[in-house]
């Protein structure tokens, strides 16, 4: 008999497992997306007007249950719960947004030419599979998921294999919503049959936040079979500090643009240009500040750093930290963090350079570098 793949959902916090999920098998997948096909037929044809309204219950749905949903985050990945909790009222005030403006957004745009009449309109393209990642594991999937569903679109998500609890939960809410059946649905599967789901054509469209090997992967597959693609990406922004700023205000902005999420955030701050004449006080001050976080329980609200996301990463951000070590910089530690949980201490690498990982590669974790210019 074929045994059924298995993920676990681990709290990084506790290290214990919050639960085992079973990945669909190929099977079950291809029904849930017939059924997801079916729904979409009668869902296009759907008054944008009552679309709308389903949002409104969306919205109430997310308000009512705020800390509910969001411990469900914090649970998962380690996100502080206050960071939880906003990241679960953003989602209604999207839905409060598109639930108010959506009629006139859909409304075709007039463009003149040499015709009687020319206009851009916009129609909904079928089931769109979301490829979401665990960072922001509800915040990036109903950015996405709302304009997408009131064009008229269905939608069936993959969330990330290390949150299983926040994708059914998702799905859980829609339904609480009152939505119908299938218009959104959550299935729980690997890359692999992600991939194939795009590559045999069950899909129309495809959304990834993800990795840069993950989205040229995905934006191949799309390519292939002509589908529309958005691929958001990872990054590695730089803050520039120039020599006329008032380096105690711009050093206290640094600190939470660098370790906000645990230092896991895509567009967080990572790598600090800091011209000479300012650079000692910018360093002094960016210590100071990132010593008076509480790093710890992400279930306590006065948490502002929580543990990792997964016990892998600190493997990943401990190499870039040798690395940084073995080529001459100078590693400062910030606050102490518990000895139990997938805790990386945050560190500052003063007297960064070019030659470093930390410079090359993106640092998802709260590592930050300071490079003197």
């Amino acid at each position: 008999m074929l045994k059924l793949k298995k993920i676990r959902s681990i709290n990084p916090f506790t290290e214990e497992i919050n639960g085992e999920f079973e990945l669909l098998e190929k099977e079950e997948v291809d029904r849930q997306v017939v059924k997801s096909r079916d729904a979409f037929q009668s869902w296009k044809s759907i008054p944008i007007e009552k679309r709308m309204e389903y949002l409104k219950q969306l919205a109430v749905v997310l308000k009512e249950n705020t800390r509910q949903y969001a411990e469900t985050i914090t649970k998962e990945m380690g996100k502080p719960i206050k960071l939880s909790v906003q990241e679960v009222e953003r989602c209604a005030s999207i839905c409060d947004f598109f639930a108010e403006h959506s009629a006139e957004l859909m409304q075709d745009e007039i463009v003149e030419t040499a015709f009687k009449r020319s206009y851009v309109t916009f129609e909904p393209l079928g089931i769109i599979l979301a490829i979401m990642p665990w960072n922001y594991p509800i915040i990036q999937l109903f950015r996405f998921a709302i304009p997408t569903l009131i064009a008229g679109n269905v939608v069936v998500l993959k969330s990330a294999s290390n949150v299983p609890m926040c994708g059914k939960t998702i799905e859980s809410i829609f339904a609480e919503a009152g939505f119908p059946a299938n218009v959104f649905k959550t299935l729980l599967i690997d890359s692999t049959t992600a991939m194939n789901i795009i590559k045999e054509d069950k899909v129309d469209g495809v959304s990834l936040t993800g990795s840069y090997t993950a989205g040229s992967q995905i934006g191949a597959l799309a390519g292939a079979g002509i589908k529309k693609v958005v691929l958001e990406l990872g990054g590695s922004d730089p803050f520039i500090v120039l020599d006329d700023v008032n380096v105690d205000n711009v050093a206290q902005i640094a600190v939470q643009n660098r370790f906000v999420n645990n230092g896991q955030s895509c567009v967080a701050a990572k790598r600090f240009f800091v011209m000479e004449p300012v650079a000692k006080e910018f360093t002094e001050k960016f210590i100071h500040y990132l010593n008076t976080n509480v790093i710890g329980d992400p279930m306590d609200e006065k948490t502002d750093i929580g543990p990792l996301a997964t016990k892998g990463a600190m493997t990943e951000l401990q190499a870039m930290i040798d690395d940084a070590k073995a080529k001459g910089a100078t590693i400062i530690e910030g606050p102490e963090p518990p000895l139990k949980g997938y805790f990386f201490r945050p560190v500052v690498i003063v007297n960064a350079d070019q030659t470093m990982a930390v410079a090359r590669e993106e640092t998802f974790g709260p590592i930050a570098p300071i490079f003197v210019v």
